[in-house]
């Protein structure tokens, strides 16, 4: 790797570290190219990406940004899993790690937060932003739903009392 390409992925780290909503960081060591396969499309899949970078080279992108509390944790294999969703990317390497111990979640940061394994576990729990906003449409219609049914039950009442009423004449 010459040193323009080397500067291209300072700069890609340094684009994903300030604009992700969370970065975890993790070893890989044993995982095979199929399982790793696996966990790319699976991150894929919630809206996420994977990454393996040179360590050195992500120390460098961690410098002068918020979370370069992080750097400490760049060491032997690591990887880089990142997602703008705030949950999305923690809630996939959370669910991978418990099916293969061969990744082992070292902790991330979260906006300008650093996360210790712990803290990338909570934010795996935390409900993603589309379940978020699922719960809120929820909410919202629901009060809509009941109204209508109210309105629909009258109705709905005086038929079955009619239909009630002509069974037993007949």
């Amino acid at each position: 790797m010459d040193r323009a390409q080397k500067e291209k992925v300072v700069e890609e780290l340094g684009q994903i570290f300030e604009s992700s909503g969370v970065v975890v960081v993790a070893h890989y060591a044993g995982l095979t190219v199929a399982e790793m396969q696996d966990l790319r499309s699976q991150m894929r899949e919630a809206g996420g990406s994977v990454r393996v970078a040179k360590n050195k080279l992500a120390k460098i992108a961690l410098e002068d940004k918020p979370v370069a509390s992080i750097a400490d944790l760049l060491s032997g294999m690591t990887v880089l899993a990142y997602s703008e969703d705030p949950v999305a990317a923690a809630k996939v390497m959370e669910g991978y790690a418990k099916t293969n111990e061969k990744l082992v979640i070292l902790g991330g940061a979260m906006g300008e937060t650093a996360l210790d394994t712990a803290g990338v576990k909570a934010v795996a729990a935390m409900p993603s932003r589309d379940e978020l906003i699922a719960s809120i449409v929820g909410c919202i219609g629901a009060p809509a739903a009941n109204i209508a049914g109210a309105i629909g039950a009258p109705a709905s009442n005086i038929a079955s009392i009619l239909s009630t009423i002509e069974d037993k004449a007949a």
